[in-house]
């Protein structure tokens, strides 16, 4: 299981949150609701939804337990006789429990604010003991937050000696989860691998449209009449992997270059804050290039 650390929670008890997908079936709600009840346990909420095409069933359930002091590791060997029937990709976690965060950010300092900002009012279930960055540009600002920041200069001949050292660092800190806050560099396959499902990024256009570099000037270029950003799961294939939240705005021919990324880091900042929330508290279900997200 990845790692997290306990933390204080707004809840008066720990719930239970199961995140599960496999082949569907007749009665898997019966007999995983059934579970629940035979834990002793009290549905709080309940989403499911089967893919008409693929017939895959996938569904989130959150439950307050009969016991404050069950041990996750119990509450899995408990489940893991029914997943293994039915086949399941599955997860349980604790609401109690932060998911513990890297950012990884360059020069542009708008997603990481969102991020820092939001995080400090409480809204997201993150800790966040560390931030890496190619550049100093932003050390005072994660100074300013009491949050280590670690400048790893990064050039072709170097890459792969730079990456070796972040992951080392990120595993003393047992981190779960990398965001990349407009980190401008792309990852190798050895390094996505190692996080898989594990790495978002915010991009900024509406994918799949704009990829790569540049898609301001590509989209002004083409006198496009909205412009957006896509938050989604890094994969070894660029600006392909799964989606987990977009958001567009209207632009028009009297819109500059300059108009068009005003206006879309304010749409990245949010996008990649609202994935990070889904992330964050459970609610993603990966399908092969595809998401699903209880919202």
């Amino acid at each position: 299981m990845n790692p997290e650390t306990t933390v204080t929670s707004d809840q008066s008890s720990r719930n239970v949150i199961l995140l599960l997908s496999c082949p569907d079936r007749a009665g898997l709600v019966y007999r995983i609701s059934n579970f629940v009840y035979q834990c002793g346990g009290n549905i709080l909420d309940l989403d499911e939804h089967v893919d008409p095409v693929e017939k895959i069933f996938f569904v989130r359930i959150l439950w307050s337990p009969e016991s404050d002091s069950t041990p996750l590791s119990e509450l899995e060997e408990a489940f893991r006789p029914l997943a293994t029937e039915f086949d399941a990709e599955w997860k349980i976690r604790f609401t109690g429990l932060k998911t513990r965060i890297a950012i990884f950010v360059s020069r542009y300092d708008h997603c990481l604010l969102e991020i820092l900002w939001r995080n400090s009012i409480g809204e997201f279930a993150v800790d966040i003991p560390l931030i890496i960055s190619n550049h100093n540009d932003l050390a005072p600002l994660a100074a300013h937050y009491g949050i280590p920041f670690h400048v790893f200069p990064l050039n072709s001949a170097n890459k792969e000696t730079i990456e070796c050292q972040e992951v080392a660092l990120l595993e003393d800190n047992a981190i779960d989860t990398i965001v990349l806050a407009r980190y401008m560099q792309i990852l190798s396959p050895r390094f996505v691998k190692s996080y898989q499902s594990r790495i978002i990024n915010i991009h900024h256009s509406f994918l799949p449209a704009f990829v790569g570099s540049s898609p301001y000037r590509q989209a002004y270029e083409r006198g496009v009449k909205i412009i957006g950003a896509t938050s989604h799961y890094v994969t070894e294939e660029l600006d392909q992997g799964p989606i987990i939240a977009q958001d567009i705005i209207r632009v028009s021919h009297k819109d500059s270059l300059d108009d068009l990324v005003r206006k879309g880091r304010d749409l990245e900042r949010l996008v990649l804050a609202k994935a990070l929330r889904f992330h964050a508290e459970h609610r993603i279900l990966v399908n092969g290039k595809k998401t699903v997200v209880f919202d």
